[in-house]
């Protein structure tokens, strides 16, 4: 698979994300996908599991695409979404607040689908946002 053709699973991730769409994974996200991230199960059926709760909590996100780089089968994307949060999410209810989360993903591709899958996010500032951190308890926190 060309680098330019790795690059657009990156765009067809956010294209499925803003329609809302989560069986579009269905064509790029392999059923054995091994995801790093704890907050997501295992495989194909994780993935959009954990996309479907998403979307229930933040209906209007809009995932935008920063910045794409490939190099062999290792692509690299970095995403900003924004969205409301209209309902409960990781045990917090809705609090009508926009959000702005950051991510960093990197993915390992294999016949033309994600198969492997690493994350970094802005999770903290997203939770301060939200509600569920205040800055003065994240303060008295010993590094």
């Amino acid at each position: 698979m060309s680098q330019t053709s790795i690059k657009e699973l990156a765009h067809k991730y956010a294209e499925a994300l803003n329609a809302g769409e989560t069986d579009r994974f269905d064509d790029f996200i392999a059923d054995d996908y091994i995801n790093h991230n704890p907050y997501v199960k295992p495989g194909l059926r994780g993935v959009k599991e954990f996309f479907e709760g998403w979307m229930r909590s933040f209906p209007d996100t809009e995932v935008i695409v920063e910045d794409v780089l490939a190099d062999g089968d290792t692509l690299v994307g970095r995403f900003t979404y924004r969205a409301t949060h209209q309902g409960e999410f990781l045990g917090l209810p809705a609090t009508g607040r926009s959000i702005r989360m950051r991510s960093i993903d990197i993915w390992r591709v294999r016949d033309g689908r994600f198969v492997e899958h690493w994350d970094e996010l802005n999770l903290l500032e997203l939770m301060q946002r939200l509600g569920a951190i205040t800055a003065q308890s994240y303060s008295t926190v010993e590094v």
